[in-house]
């Protein structure tokens, strides 16, 4: 006798928000560009935004110091962290706050996705912003509304944008704001900022400064939203950029003591998910926080370094005739080409995501497409990562060079390969 069998959907209980979700753009074209140069592709890859600077020795001195640390740590973070960073925030003028006021998490990302968890509103976004806030929210159920932004105000939103935003709803709301910006380089000063925190407090919008670039403001001027609004910010740090360690997945949230009841209930989400970091990983992340000498140093060089090479890349696509915001910070570009869009149509190219597909198929030229970050298809922009270039070696070069004149000429040096993938992506674009 048969027994008849129950067809089963192993799908059916898994969320539909979830159902069909990518993998992140960034990653996928990282990916997808390893996998073009294992076949012999020549690849000039401006698509993943990772620093290319090694890790201060000091901190990876106390790593290797501190591998026999094994035990759990508290959900919080481990106290001589929280109170470096915080006492870090204090140093530099951006927070007002002590160590209760620290979160620590693997990594400012797994923050950002636990504020979605416990977070019941909308979520305020710029258009272009950061690939991975949106999909965030939208797993939790959480609503968004873009605040779209404008090339000539540098991709930055304005306080008017601001309020028009606010007026189409009733919130409460939640506005995530990356300076210097991933993906377009620019960041806000405090004249900028200023106007925004009034608006923000006028709404009792709860703002993230996502400020895990802020030491790679090339100028070294950040400003933090904390300063004008510190009653509703928090402050998203982290070392993945500034300090080069990307794969120890260390971050933070500082929160403002109003916000002492949402830091509580994150901590309570996060003693339910990932525990504690990793315990080696924040013994020598507190080193990385505490500063001194060495950490100066570094990152005058990091940011000295990262100003010349992306002001002659922004340069070279200015003369390809792809406008592009100035950089103010961090590695990234977001050029526009706009002014290509009758070449691009005659070759069956009308959006963001088929200019950079064929782009690549056609040059090896691996940018990431706008519609990533939030850009409407239809808008032919792209982020462009200008980090293609040997970082220990460069920052070696630039620490023991016997003058300016000589750390700049080792800079422009090693743009080298990536003035050729964009002088690869002009002639396309004017052969088209």
């Amino acid at each position: 006798m048969t027994v008849p069998t129950k067809t089963i959907d192993l799908l059916q209980g898994v969320r539909p928000a979830v159902k069909g979700l990518g993998e992140s753009a960034t990653l996928h074209l990282n990916r997808l560009s390893a996998e073009l140069a294992a076949t012999g592709v020549e690849v000039f890859r401006f698509g993943f935004g990772q620093s290319p600077f090694p890790i201060p020795p000091t901190v990876v001195d106390s790593l290797r110091e501190n591998a026999h640390q094994r035990l759990y740590i508290p959900s919080q973070g481990l106290a001589p962290l929280r109170e470096a960073i915080a006492d870090y925030l204090v140093r530099r003028g951006w927070s007002d706050c002590g160590p209760e006021n620290v979160l620590v998490a693997p990594g400012s990302k797994e923050l950002l996705f636990l504020f979605q968890v416990v977070w019941a509103g909308e979520t305020l976004l710029p258009t272009p912003s950061w690939v991975s806030y949106e999909p965030q929210a939208r797993l939790m159920g959480n609503s968004v509304r873009p605040i779209p932004s404008q090339p000539e105000d540098g991709w930055k939103i304005t306080p008017e944008g601001l309020e028009k935003a606010c007026s189409q709803s009733s919130g409460p709301f939640v506005l995530i704001l990356n300076y210097p910006s991933n993906p377009a380089g620019t960041t806000y000063r405090a004249d900028e900022l200023k106007p925004l925190s009034e608006v923000a407090r006028k709404h009792g919008i709860v703002v993230i400064a996502d400020e895990i670039y802020a030491e790679l403001d090339h100028q070294g001027r950040h400003a933090s939203m904390a300063r004008f609004y510190p009653e509703g910010t928090i402050i998203s740090t982290g070392l993945s950029k500034w300090c080069g360690a990307g794969g120890w997945r260390l971050g933070a949230f500082v929160f403002p003591r109003e916000l002492e009841s949402l830091r509580r209930t994150m901590t309570s989400v996060a003693s339910e998910s990932y525990s504690c970091v990793a315990s080696p990983v924040q013994f020598a992340s507190t080193v990385a926080y505490q500063g001194g000498p060495e950490i100066e140093r570094y990152l005058d060089s990091c940011r000295a370094i990262l100003a010349l090479v992306g002001k002659r890349i922004w340069r070279a696509l200015e003369e390809a005739g792809i406008p592009t915001a100035r950089p103010d910070g961090a590695f990234y570009l977001f050029p526009d080409f706009e002014p290509f869009r009758e070449r691009l149509l005659h070759r069956g190219v009308s959006n963001n995501s088929d200019l950079c597909r064929v782009l690549l198929e056609e040059t090896g030229v691996a940018i990431l497409a706008g519609s990533a970050f939030g850009c409407a298809p239809e808008a032919l922009a792209a982020r462009l990562a200008y980090v293609d270039f040997d970082g220990d070696r460069l920052l070696a070069q630039w620490t023991e060079a016997e003058s300016p004149e000589a750390a700049e000429q080792a800079a422009l040096q090693a743009c080298g390969r990536m003035l050729e993938g964009i002088g690869r992506m002009g002639q396309w674009l004017r052969d088209r």
